[in-house]
Order: C-alpha cells, then structure tokens, then sequence
C-alpha cells in the first residue's frame, strides 16, 4: 500500500471517513483545552475526570446500550467536575481527593460492567473506545459535546490564562476563582466524554494532554500554542488513523485503532522533545563560545614585544 492510498484513500471508505470527521474535531478542541489544562498544571485534575467518567459510560451501556454511553457519560462527567472543583477550593488535600474519587468511580464502573452479559467486551469497549465503528447517528452529538467545549474555553480563555500566571491578581480583578476552575473541568469532562466514546476511558488523557505539552516544546509566545496544539492533535490523529489502515490491510497486522492514534502522539511528542533537546544543548555551547573572554592582545610580564 502507497503512501498516497494510507492517507488519503483510506478516508474514502464510510466508516474511515466518519472516525477520520470524529477525531479532527475531537482532538483539536481537545489540543486546545489541554494547553489550559498544561499551563494550569492540571493534568492529575483531568486523568480524574477520566476515570470519574467510566461509571457514567457503564451505567449508559447497561440501561441503553450504545445509544446510552453518550448520555450516561455526559451526567458522569458533570457530577465529576463539581465534585473535583469542590474538593480543589476546600481544605481537602485534592490529590488525595482525586484519588479517592478515581478509585471509587473506576470500581463503581466496573462492578456495574461485570453485570454485563457479554464482560469482557463491553469492558474493552469502554477502556479502549470504539473508533472505526462509531455510529453514524453519534457523530453530531460527539461534534456538538466538543463544541461546547470550546465554546467554554473561547468565552473565558483571557481569564483563564490570567489565573494560570496570576491567581492572586486574577481574584483582585473580580475574577471568580470558582467560577474560572468549574467552567474549565466542565470544558475537560466534557471533551473526555467525547475521547470516552471514541478512543476510550484510559486513551483519551494523551489527547488533553500531549498536543498542549507539544506546543509548549515549540513555542514560548503564550497565544500561539493554542493553533499549534490544535494542529498537532489534528495532524497526529490523522497519520494515526492512516497508519493504523496501512498495517491492518497492507501488511495483515491487527492495530487498535485508538491504541495506533496515541501511539502516534507520544511518538510525535518524543520526536519534538528530542529536537528541542538538540537545540538547546546547541544554544547553550553557543552561548558558552561567546561568553569565553577574548585573547588579550596586551603582552604579559617580561613577554617580548615585536
């Protein structure tokens, strides 16, 4: 298979296309969100919300099917962004909030799953997501749960990125702390209900968190990491869809499609950070050669003048 054929006429297939539309849009709005989430140093706040979420994933798939992962999902990541932002603002150490809550909702999850006829699919399913075999009727309500999302961020990005720098001058603004940090979980839970539904549960953290720790790598001009996150997810998820297609039909390997698409993005991620590694050990020997005092042209103590 072709270069050509893997990116490109993979996507003419149907259910190609539609994971293709489904995860650009996803992992954009989730680049954007995650460059919040990088630049709060919330990355622990999201992998709760992502494990807050699987109860609400189990509880969907038993009363309504597949029809009922979306929804039950949406209620379970809400209720878990109160409940994170409360512990967060209270005198409650939040790592050990966080990871009580973790802890109970994953369990909650899976005694629910365990009552499943069919286990063990139905626990891969919400674990490792479904993307090539996303409904078509699903599509507009996983395009829409991720719009909101950034509709979230984009009403309140300026006050966002002033309580990341400056929580102190934030509040003295008028700035509601409160406010700021439920409305930026909500964005989070509801991306990861989103991620939840297509590349599952446990994969869906890569895609907060990689494109904006990538952008960081890449650029130190605050307003220029959201396009370059968004473009990162983007450009990740799709060679991750394409490279998935090409090992599955051109070489006979059985790829996860999820698994494929963040294998991509660490992948990606290491390449960048070893780049930035070069370039800084280059400017630092640049720096040290031109911080080197110059050879003096005054002859020492008893040196002979020409």
């Amino acid at each position: 298979m072709s270069l050509a054929d893997a990116l490109f006429g993979a996507f003419t297939l149907p259910f190609m296309a539609r994971a293709l539309v489904v995860m650009l849009v996803l992992s954009v709005i989730a680049g954007v969100v995650g460059v919040l989430v990088n630049l709060r140093s919330l990355e622990f706040i999201t992998d709760g919300l992502t494990h807050a979420v699987f109860p609400g994933l189990a509880v969907g798939l038993a009363v309504g099917g597949a029809s009922g992962v979306l929804p039950g999902a949406a209620v379970a990541a809400l209720i878990g962004a109160v409940l994170l932002t409360w512990l967060m603002r209270s005198g409650i150490a939040s790592d050990a909030g966080i990871a009580v809550v973790l802890t109970a909702a994953f369990s909650v999850g899976v005694i629910v799953v365990s009552k499943s006829d069919d286990y063990a699919g139905a626990l891969e399913e919400l674990l490792f997501g479904r993307v090539l075999t996303i409904p078509p009727s699903d599509v507009v309500p996983l395009v829409m749960v991720s719009a909101i999302a950034l509709l979230l961020v984009a009403l309140t990005a300026k006050q966002q990125v002033f309580r990341a720098f400056d929580a102190a001058g934030s509040r003295a603004a008028g700035n509601s702390a409160f406010a700021l940090d439920l409305t930026l979980n909500v964005a989070v839970a509801l991306v990861v209900v989103a991620g939840a539904s297509t590349v599952g549960s446990l994969l869906v953290l890569a895609l907060l968190v990689v494109p904006g720790a990538v952008a960081r790598l890449l650029t130190g001009r605050l307003w220029l990491l959201f396009p370059l996150a968004g473009l990162f997810a983007a450009l990740a998820s799709w060679f991750g869809l394409a490279a998935g297609f090409a090992a599955s039909v051109g070489a006979g390997i059985d790829l996860p499609a999820g698994s494929t698409i963040v294998a991509v993005f660490v992948l990606a991620y290491g390449v960048v950070l070893l780049g930035r590694l070069v370039r800084d050990a280059a400017v630092r020997r640049a720096a040290s050669r031109d911080a080197s005092p110059p050879t003096s042209s005054i002859p020492a103590a008893g040196e002979r003048v020409a």
